[in-house]
C-alpha cells in the first residue's frame, strides 16, 4: 500500500483482496503505545489464520492523549473521531474495503455515538461502513454513576444532570438501527468488570435486537476491566468476528 502526497492510498500488491479496515478508539486511561501489543496480537493471529484478506488498524490518539495536543471534552473527541472515521472512509475504497469500529470502554461510547453521528450526516450511504465492536461498553456515563451509588442517601447519583460528558450508547445504536441496520455489533463484556456495573452489556444488546441489528454479546470469564485483550478468549473473539464480515 503506498500513500501519495496528496493522500491518495494506492493499492497494495494484493490488489483483489479484500481490505478490512478497524478504526480503533481506546479507554480514557493511558494512550495507545501500552495497547499496541495487543492490537497487534490480533492481526497477527488474522494474518495466520485468514490471508484472504488485508487487515489493518487505525488507532486515534485524541486530543490531549499521547502526542495530540489540546485538552479533552466530549465536543471536541467527537470532533476527532469525526475526522478519523471521515479520513478511513474518504481513503480506502469502498468496492473492497469493510470499515469496523471498535471501542474499549468509555471508547466504546466514542466510537458508537460517532458511528451514529456520521451515518446520521451521511443518510446510511456509507457501505463500507459494516461492524461495531463495543469492548467492556456502558449504556452511558448517567447510569454508570447511578449503578454505581444506588443509595439514595449517597449525593452521586444526584450529579448526573451535571456530567460533562455523557457519551449515550444505547440512543447512538437506535440511531444506528436507524440509519444502518445491516451493521454488526460484537459486544464484550469481561466477567469480573471491577469498572462497569453488571447488566449494562445485556441493556446494550437489547437496544441493538430491537432496532433488528445483528448483535452477539460474549462475556470473558475472569477478566477484568482492562483484561479482555489479554485474554486468549477475548483475542479470539475479535478475531472470529471479524473474519465473519
Amino acid at each position: 500500500m503506498i500513500k501519495i502526497i496528496e493522500g491518495t492510498i494506492l493499492p497494495h500488491k494484493d490488489a483483489f483482496c479484500e481490505d478490512v479496515v478497524v478504526v480503533y478508539f481506546q479507554g480514557n486511561a493511558s494512550s495507545l503505545p501500552p495497547r499496541l501489543p495487543y492490537l497487534s496480537n490480533v492481526l497477527k493471529a488474522l494474518a495466520r489464520e485468514d490471508g484472504g484478506k488485508n487487515y489493518t488498524i487505525v488507532a486515534l490518539s485524541y486530543r490531549g492523549y499521547w502526542t495530540s495536543k489540546g485538552r479533552p471534552s466530549q465536543v471536541g473527541i467527537e470532533l476527532d473521531a469525526a475526522a478519523a472515521l471521515e479520513w478511513v472512509g474518504d481513503r480506502y475504497d469502498y468496492h473492497r474495503t469493510k470499515v469496523v469500529v471498535w471501542g474499549q470502554s468509555i471508547g466504546a461510547g466514542i466510537a458508537t455515538v460517532s458511528l451514529a453521528n456520521l451515518l446520521r450526516r451521511s443518510k446510511g450511504n456509507l457501505q463500507q461502513f459494516r461492524g461495531l465492536i463495543l469492548e467492556t461498553p456502558f449504556v452511558d456515563l448517567k447510569a454508570v454513576l447511578v449503578a454505581l451509588y444506588p443509595q439514595k442517601f449517597l449525593p452521586y447519583r444526584y450529579l448526573a444532570p451535571f456530567l460533562r460528558s455523557t457519551w449515550d450508547c444505547r440512543s447512538a445504536l437506535v440511531s444506528i438501527g436507524e440509519s444502518k441496520p445491516n451493521v454488526k455489533v460484537l459486544i464484550l463484556e469481561a466477567g469480573n468488570d471491577e469498572i462497569v456495573p453488571p447488566g449494562q452489556a445485556e441493556t446494550l444488546e437489547e437496544a441493538c435486537t430491537q432496532q433488528k441489528l445483528q448483535v452477539d454479546r460474549k462475556t470473558i470469564a475472569g477478566a477484568l476491566h482492562t483484561e479482555m485483550m489479554a485474554k486468549f478468549q477475548g483475542r479470539s473473539h475479535i478475531v472470529r468476528f471479524l473474519q465473519s464480515l
